[in-house]
């Protein structure tokens, strides 16, 4: 393994690009949580649209959109 090769890895910039993804599309995620506050009139800087819009659910379990259930 060369230099490059090496740094690449250690980096974490040597795998495909799918990889890094966690195998989420963002664009659709985004455009679910955009309509479920427009359906549930969720305003910004609320305590809701924060957690809508920051809630780590592969963190801490939290779901940030509980009124689909």
């Amino acid at each position: 393994m060369d230099e490059l090769e090496r740094i690449k890895k250690l980096a974490g910039i040597d795998r495909p690009q799918e990889d890094q993804s966690m195998g989420e599309n963002l664009s659709y995620i985004g455009t679910q949580k955009s309509q479920y506050q427009k359906k549930h009139n969720i305003q910004p800087g609320t305590d809701e649209w924060f957690r809508l819009w920051f809630a780590q659910p592969r963190l801490t379990g939290e779901n940030p959109m509980p009124k689909n259930k």
